[in-house]
């Protein structure tokens, strides 16, 4: 075989070893591609079943909390013993503090309350705490046993910057009989008695209890919060008149303008 031969033998074999390295490299690439695929179609499959276990743990721990049963509540943290602490951090959720003071089971948000006082700062997806949702449910009871065990809860402020004070002013309680309709009174000024410095609470739009009880024609409540400054700040009457009765909203407005813009002269 002539030297020219022997060297073109050589390329066409280098070639062919070429091309088959090239060929079992873009096979791997394959295999590692499909490898990845398959990973991922697991993980998201493993993701998706645990979601599906998670809200219908969820679904479980809601029945539990609107029905007050403590058995079932603890037998459903045995089987996840975290789940409370998973709750927590999301900052935006119905907890089942939220639940319960919804449905006004006391038990239930009592035992939350000691295992997570977290949750009753917490607003849920609609801008609510607990103990606004225990008043706009009209569960007097739960609002007060709430207000037991922390006293500041008066203060905690919601969806428009609004307080459990800013809701009873504005009527935001269903209550169905008259002697509901008392509590609202007596919720006023139990809130006051506990804070006194929650008259000074304002929302979002600058507006005090009783801008807003005069704006929706709350009147009883009204007179109850100006009865009340009438007596706790006599003594100070510049105080009084400047953080209260002269208090302008966004618009300008004090309780002046909108008493008589509604023609509640007396």
């Amino acid at each position: 075989m002539s030297h020219s031969q022997t060297v073109s033998a050589g390329e066409d074999m280098a070639m062919e070893q070429k091309g088959s390295h090239k060929e079992r490299g873009k096979v791997e690439e394959i295999d590692e591609v499909e490898t990845q695929n398959q990973r991922q179609t697991d993980g998201t499959q493993n993701s998706n079943s645990d979601e599906t276990k998670r809200l219908a743990f969820s679904r479980k721990m809601k029945e539990v909390a609107e029905t007050g049963n403590i058995d079932g509540f603890y037998d459903l943290i045995q089987e996840d013993v975290k789940y409370l602490e998973y709750i927590d951090e999301f900052p935006f959720v119905d907890t089942p503090l939220h639940i319960a003071a919804s449905a006004g089971n006391i038990p239930v948000a009592m035992e939350m309350m000691r295992l997570k006082p977290s949750f009753a700062r917490k607003p849920n997806q609609d801008g609510f705490s607990p103990i606004d949702l225990a008043l706009l449910n009209g569960h007097t009871k739960m609002v007060h046993q709430l207000l037991h065990v922390d006293q500041d809860l008066v203060r905690v402020r919601g969806r428009e910057n609004m307080t459990p004070l800013h809701h009873v002013a504005k009527g935001n309680l269903k209550l169905d009989c008259e002697e509901k309709r008392n509590d609202k009174l007596d919720l006023l000024i139990e809130f006051l008695s506990i804070c006194p410095d929650s008259i000074t609470d304002v929302t979002t739009q600058n507006e005090t209890a009783l801008h807003i009880a005069l704006q929706n024609d709350q009147i009883e409540s009204f007179k109850a919060l100006v009865g009340w400054l009438a007596s706790h700040w006599s003594q100070n009457a510049s105080d009084y008149e400047r953080k209260i009765l002269n208090w302008k909203d966004d618009e300008g407005n004090t309780v002046f303008h909108i008493a008589a813009s509604k023609n509640h002269t007396e």
